[in-house]
C-alpha cells in the first residue's frame, strides 16, 4: 500500500522511526515534498519548518525521512499573534537656523551693536 503524499500544512511527529537522525524528536509543519529527488523505496525528502514548544516556527529545515515512520498530528490552532516588537526611539534632529542666509533686519543689528557696546 503506498503512503499518502506529505502536503503543505500537514503537522508531523518525527521519531526515530522516521529517521535515525531525530534521536530527539521534533515537530514539524510542511512546506512542500521534494519529489524530484532520487530516494530509497519509501522515504522521502520534505521542506518543513521545525516548530518550538509554542507552535512557532524556529528554523526552515530540509528533511530525509522514511514515510511508514511518519507519525500525523492533528493540526493546532493558529499560534497566538506575537506582541509587537519594540520599537527604538527615534532621535529627531531639530531645525537648525540657516547662518549667513538671511538678511539681518534693523533690529537684530541694533541688538547686536547693544550686545557689543555693553560687553
Amino acid at each position: 500500500m503506498k503512503e499518502p503524499r506529505l502536503r503543505g500544512g500537514d503537522l508531523l511527529h518525527l521519531t526515530r522511526e522516521a529517521s535515525p537522525q531525530f534521536v530527539r524528536p521534533i515537530t514539524v509543519r510542511v512546506i512542500r515534498e521534494l519529489p524530484d529527488r532520487h530516494t530509497y523505496d519509501g522515504w522521502t525528502w520534505i521542506e518543513a519548518y521545525e516548530l518550538g514548544p509554542d507552535g512557532l516556527a524556529r528554523r526552515r529545515r530540509e528533511l530525509y525521512v522514511r514515510r511508514a515512520g511518519v507519525r500525523w498530528l492533528p493540526s493546532l490552532p493558529p499560534a497566538a499573534p506575537r506582541p509587537p516588537a519594540p520599537q527604538a526611539a527615534v532621535k529627531r534632529a531639530t531645525a537648525k537656523p540657516k547662518t549667513g542666509a538671511t538678511k539681518p533686519t534693523a533690529a537684530t543689528r541694533s541688538a547686536a551693536r547693544g550686545s557689543a557696546v555693553s560687553a
